[in-house]
């Protein structure tokens, strides 16, 4: 287990890295993902769902960032590809335009990655993408972000993902988004700690 020392002016909070049950935690999940993504009770509503049936599948594992009194701050969760998933049949055009079409073969997904803003800016994102892909038996991991320079993307480039597909249209999202790869394990910062 991971363990983030706290900061603020009140009183810091403690963070630990470890296995998560999505499933039984679904709805602090998605209030995490709703202040950090800025979603409403419907998009959750529906994203409740996806996420109950995503971690029904073979090899879906979750990870989150909890607080010393047990707040859900951040988490993680992911699996292995599958073609036949709605993900997969929406990105597949695009990556195969581009020549990138057998990165869906053989990765991980990296499904939601989301950290509470309140806890953002401490390396927690970057440890909880790194363990749960540690844990991967594939040799690569595959994901999708809003297409723009934002602190994701960063973050994402500084483990070694690449874009492998830009403007990437998903069915009733507003923004385009890049669908990036990188070969696992991820890259580690040099010089600096785990949670640099």
């Amino acid at each position: 287990m991971l363990r983030f020392p706290g900061h603020g002016h009140r009183r810091p909070d403690e963070v630990a890295i470890g296995p998560l049950d999505l499933s039984a935690r679904v709805d602090e999940a998605l209030a995490v993902q709703a202040v950090a993504f800025g979603l409403g009770a419907e998009e959750i509503a529906v994203r409740r769902q996806i996420v109950l049936r995503h971690m029904t599948h073979p090899g879906a594992r979750a990870l989150g960032a909890t607080t010393r009194d047990g707040r859900l701050v951040g988490f993680v969760y992911g699996m292995p590809n599958d073609r036949t998933h709605w993900w997969s049949t929406v990105v597949e055009p695009y990556l195969r335009a581009r020549g990138n079409d057998a990165w869906l073969d053989n990765s991980f997904v990296i499904t939601e990655l989301h950290v509470h803003p309140h806890h953002q800016n401490r390396g927690i994102g970057r440890a909880l993408i790194t363990a749960l892909t540690d844990g991967a038996a594939e040799p690569r991991s595959i994901l999708s972000a809003i297409d723009t320079d934002s602190p994701a993307r960063g973050l994402y480039r500084s483990l070694g993902y690449e874009d492998l597909a830009r403007q990437v249209y998903f069915p009733s999202a507003a923004k385009p988004y890049a669908v990036m790869g990188a070969p696992l394990p991820l890259l580690r910062p040099r010089g600096g700690p785990e949670g640099a």
